[in-house]
């Protein structure tokens, strides 16, 4: 099919899009405003082709710019954006674009690029690695435009039909991830959803004696995993992260928000999302499991305060949770008062065997998701 047939297509379909993209992509927008009715389609569109500005976008530093899990993000963000623009009821997708295409000087790595189309329904990305030297930019740069129209038209539910010109060696990696799962779990009709590195969903996993540590993720940091990594060095137990989309304290997590913090976790570990804010529900989840806190959290979960100031509701609590056969690993966090660990709390006399601490000297990282979240530049360019 040509490109402006397809586009044509695309334009004739009620969905509206949001785009994001860096390193390459430009064609394609140009590609969908040469053909008239591209303001029916096209919301907004973002070159983010500075560092800072892509890292602004998915709200955390990744380790490489051009990956599977900054398309997704890309996307995941791109949706929410569209969500704010579109009319209520407007059927919307997320496109985002990473890439690292030829440019005016030899570049030791490879040329990639990772498309992500986001829909209420489904994750779609591609992936493809191009053969080094075989085009110039503008071919490499014709292709990948290629390849979002052909992401754009698929989450659109049309039939692409376009030609990418592969090389033979040449292969297009492909992944659908069902997200409608999380609007499921908020809905309650599943209780967990686990989202494993490899990009895979599965449902109501059957978690018995795991490291958990759970938070907010906004955005995911060192100090998480140096946790997961000393909980895993204890116990040997498998590690999860876990990621409840209800919080007693904070707004409820989207689905498209639930699935731009999960893309961290791309090819790091499993993450789990649940409706499960309170420790003595994910004990019911994952039974005989260590829950991997910071000093505050547990402060948190020994304090009347948040049982509605009734200490028999805590005690309830902590016993649900010792029933489960489920304990807490405490490490230390810097506060007003200095540096504090599980010696510094005021634990009922019956329930300390469900708390154990690290010292200072076994785990010290002074990071906080908050300082993390102001801090969101580097000077290398994704492209």
């Amino acid at each position: 099919m040509p490109v402006r047939r397809l586009i044509e297509t695309i334009h004739a379909s009620p969905h509206q899009v949001v785009i994001e993209f860096g390193g390459a992509g430009v064609q394609a927008l140009a590609w969908l405003h040469s053909v008239a009715g591209s303001s029916r389609t096209i919301l907004e569109a973002t070159d983010r082709y500075a560092a800072a500005s892509l890292t602004e976008l998915l709200g955390f530093q990744p380790e490489r710019f051009t990956s599977r899990q900054v398309s997704a993000a890309m996307a995941a963000a791109a949706y929410q954006r569209a969500q704010r623009l579109a009319e209520v009821g407007s059927p919307l997708v997320g496109l985002g674009c990473t890439a690292t295409i030829a440019t005016d000087r030899r570049k030791r790595g490879e040329h990639r690029c990772f498309v992500s189309a986001f829909t209420p329904q489904q994750l779609i990305t591609f992936g493809l690695t191009m053969t080094k030297g075989l085009r110039r930019r503008h071919e490499e740069e014709d292709l990948v435009s290629r390849l979002m129209l052909w992401a754009l038209a698929e989450a659109c539910d049309l039939e692409p039909r376009l030609d990418l010109r592969l090389a033979e060696a040449e292969r297009l990696f492909e992944l659908h991830q069902p997200v409608h799962l999380a609007a499921d779990l908020l809905a309650g009709q599943i209780e967990t959803v686990t989202v494993w590195p490899d990009g895979r969903l599965t449902e109501d996993d059957r978690l018995d004696q795991v490291i958990l540590v759970s938070g907010s993720f906004n955005p995911l940091h060192q100090g998480h995993l140096h946790m997961a990594q000393l909980a895993a060095s204890k116990f040997g137990y498998p590690v999860y992260f876990e990621l409840p989309l209800l919080n007693a304290d904070k707004a409820v997590i989207q689905p498209a928000e639930a699935w731009r913090r999960a893309a961290q976790f791309a090819d790091v570990a499993p993450l789990v999302l649940s409706c499960a804010p309170l420790f003595n529900q994910k004990a019911k989840l994952y039974p005989n499991s260590v829950f991997v806190v910071g000093f505050d959290t547990a402060v948190r979960i020994v304090d009347p305060r948040f049982y509605d100031h009734d200490p028999a509701k805590m005690r309830l609590a902590l016993a649900d949770i010792q029933g489960q056969g489920c304990r807490f690993l405490v490490v230390g966090r810097v506060t007003d008062q200095g540096f504090m660990t599980v010696a510094d709390l005021d634990l009922p006399a019956d329930f300390i065997s469900l708390f154990e601490g690290v010292s200072e000297a076994e785990f010290r990282i002074d990071l906080s998701s908050t300082e993390l979240r102001h801090h969101r530049f580097h000077e290398k360019s994704p492209g």
